[in-house]
């Protein structure tokens, strides 16, 4: 399969659909490239012929003389089929096709699109788009694009170590733009419109592997690959936008499970789990951007340490650091009493020398106090990253300290953001210099404090791979009705914990069978189709031998037969969930009981998981504290409930993904017991 690099730096480019007509979307790409000083050879192709921007116009890409690497088709949607055509008759490496009117249209766009891809792969040529903006390379001045950021003047085209990849080209190059304003570096830009051949993620993860880029931005309509993102994630540092969060589709989920392991929430654990981080809007991407590119080989920031002019900002960040402490464990740094004793000599009495540290506005006085300051802050061993927060500095004041930042940077290589509050405008100077030195500032110290958590958050995930734990547990066969009373018996059958039952068709067999389990027993109604049976009024609790009798005839009129199982007391009740998705099997795991959904506290995870991944996930949850013993409860035995786990998951790992596998709960005691399960093959009721 050809590399994708043409779309970055390709050396040889053709449009077709060119005109010499000023604006028209086939002229730009030219003006672009000849504006920014491409290097490489330009072949304008317009049935016409003649000259272009003067550059020979060829009448089709298959006169041109020598081997092209990427083809902008620019033609009408009617057009664009003879044009892939040529394309690979062509021998191209790439077509990018800007039209639209295809599968974003409806059916007929779509089997048209299909045709494109047909053509495409039939001689081994790779199809970006249709419907796309095409693509940037800063490095070698590759302006593959209509897009009209770059008709702007003040837009530059230059190297950087940041990739940002779209599948929409508006909302692409919209952030291409806010970045360089904000000086982020970004030397590659592609956008992937339809994605009917070449998605983002492929281009990702090719640009993940090329040395010249250190950071990769994602936005994304639709994730199809959970182990391209964690190639991606784990060669570099990564963000991603993904659009869509509606829950939507639970409501038509089968099982508990379904309802929970909702589309977005499984993009959520997949993105986490393969060290990405997954941000909210634009801004926030951005904000990732310029932390990644600037600390791409930080090995962490955890524990973070505020240097301020304004004990307000400070205030701020320590707010800050606390609301991201849980979701990426960074904490307000402690200092050594060396560290504390240094910078009481150095602040004003009315300032502080404990974290955060306030040198007051006295530092217009004494321009060389910050400096003091942090490098003494930027000695302490228990400092990971420094947020440096200045509001309404002007000129010189805002130079020096941005000076002191650099110094500071250049002796000790640890993540140094800053956030400063106040006009640009003010210090552009100073501006100059924090972006020429690769300190991202940011407009507020909660911006700032999220960018560090975001450096931490990525280093917090462990990028293993786990592997399947191997339990000693036999793979099962696939259910052939997936009623309790099949599932139960093949659960058991691998040695997993289930309570002993017996099928009741009669009174006396339901008399029998609670005898049979000791006395005491549990009845369920056995329904086909009948998932929620509690719902239903289809189970009864504790029944004794005086009690079966009319316990039978009040569950006989569901309609089914009755299952008479051992009564387990009452222990912990967890929810374990196997469902399908695009991403592959999905593990949900969470507090259970009948209130599940409205409770809603469950974790989820990719599935290849281990022993340790499970623990995470109790961890996750209020499991963790209802398994300790909460509220004077006895301890239950975790460690029985980790394995039950990993031996449902290696018995079923061969059942089908599209399935929903609902076992809810698991009663975790002194030991951990299966007390229902339900199985849809489709994920439908």
């Amino acid at each position: 399969m050809n590399s994708l690099s043409p779309l970055w730096s390709a050396t040889s480019i053709a449009i077709i659909g060119a005109t010499e007509r000023e604006g028209a979307m086939g002229r730009l790409p030219i003006d672009y490239l000849l504006r920014f000083g491409y290097q490489g050879k330009i072949f304008p192709i317009n049935p016409k012929g003649g000259n272009i921007r003067g550059l020979t116009a060829y009448t089709n890409i298959k006169d041109v003389p020598t081997k092209v690497e990427l083809a902008l088709v620019m033609v009408p949607a009617n057009s664009v089929k003879n044009a892939v055509q040529d394309c690979a008759d062509a021998d191209v490496d790439i077509a990018v096709v800007m039209s639209s009117g295809f599968a974003e249209s409806g059916a007929e766009g779509l089997h048209a699109q299909n045709e494109l891809v047909d053509i495409a792969r039939a001689k081994g040529m790779r199809l970006v788009g249709p419907n796309c903006i095409g693509s940037v390379g800063g490095k070698d001045r590759v302006l593959a694009t209509f897009s009209p950021v770059f008709t702007a003047a003040s837009t530059k085209v230059a190297p950087g170590n940041v990739a940002l990849i779209s599948q929409s080209g508006a909302l692409g190059y919209g952030t291409y733009s806010l970045g360089l304003e904000q000086g982020l570096p970004i030397g590659v830009a592609v956008t992937t419109g339809n994605e009917a051949d070449v998605s983002a993620l492929e281009i990702a993860e090719e640009l993940s592997q090329a040395k010249e880029i250190d950071t990769i931005l994602l936005y994304l309509e639709g994730v199809d690959s959970f182990q391209r993102i964690k190639n991606i994630a784990k060669a570099k540092p990564t963000a991603v936008l993904k659009a869509g969060r509606s829950n939507a589709g639970a409501a038509a989920a089968a099982s508990h499970t379904g309802a929970l392991a909702t589309a977005d929430r499984v993009i959520d654990a997949a993105l986490r789990q393969a060290g990405a981080i997954r941000v909210n809007d634009v801004e926030e991407l951005l904000d990732a951007g310029a932390v990644f590119a600037a600390n791409a080989d930080a090995t962490a920031a955890k524990r973070i340490a505020i240097i301020t002019t304004s004990g307000g900002s400070g205030i701020l960040a320590v707010d800050a650091i606390e609301s991201f402490a849980d979701k990426s464990n960074i904490s307000l740094a402690q200092f050594e009493a060396e560290t504390i004793s240094k910078l009481e000599q150095i602040i004003p009495a009315y300032g502080n020398a404990q974290n955060p540290v306030d040198v007051t506005a006295a530092v217009m006085s004494q321009p060389g106090m910050f400096e003091e300051c942090l490098n003494v802050v930027a000695a302490d061993p228990n400092v990971d990253a420094i947020v440096a927060c200045f509001c309404v500095l002007t000129g010189n004041d805002v130079e020096k300290i941005a000076s002191a930042l650099v110094g500071t940077r250049n002796i000790r290589s640890l993540p140094l953001v800053v956030a400063r509050t106040g006009a640009a405008s003010l210090a552009p100077e100073g501006a100059r210099l924090l972006q020429e030195a690769r300190i991202p500032v940011f407009s507020t110290p909660e911006r700032a404090v999220r960018a560090l958590s975001m450096l931490n958050e990525r280093f917090e995930v462990t990028l293993r791979s786990p592997l399947m734990e191997q339990s000693g547990t036999s793979a099962l066969p696939t259910p052939t009705s997936g009623d309790e009373v099949e599932l139960k018996a093949m659960l058991a059958s691998v040695g997993l914990p289930i309570p002993e039952s017996s099928l009741a068709t009669t009174v006396d067999e339901a008399i029998a069978g609670v005898h049979h389990v000791g006395g005491r027993a549990v009845f369920k109604a056995v329904v086909p189709g009948l998932l929620h049976k509690s719902d239903a009024g289809g189970v009864l609790l504790d029944i004794n031998e005086a009690a079966a009798t009319n316990s039978f005839e009040q569950l006989k009129k569901l309609g089914g037969n009755v299952l008479v199982e051992r009564y387990v007391p009452k222990g912990v009740e967890v929810l374990l969930g196997l469902t399908g998705s695009p991403l592959g099997r999905v593990l949900t795991l969470g507090v259970g009981g009948i209130l599940t959904e409205i409770v809603a506290d469950v974790a989820i995870r990719v599935l290849p998981v281990d022993y340790k991944t499970v623990e995470e996930m109790i961890d996750e949850t209020r499991l963790a504290s209802l398994l300790a013993g909460a509220r004077g409860a006895a301890a239950a035995n975790r460690e029985s409930l980790i394995q039950t786990v990993l031996g449902i998951i290696e018995a079923t790992r061969d059942w089908p993904l599209e399935s929903e596998l609902d076992i809810n709960p698991i009663s975790v005691g002194e030991t951990a017991w299966i007390l229902d399960a339900a199985y849809v093959a489709t994920g439908k009721e």
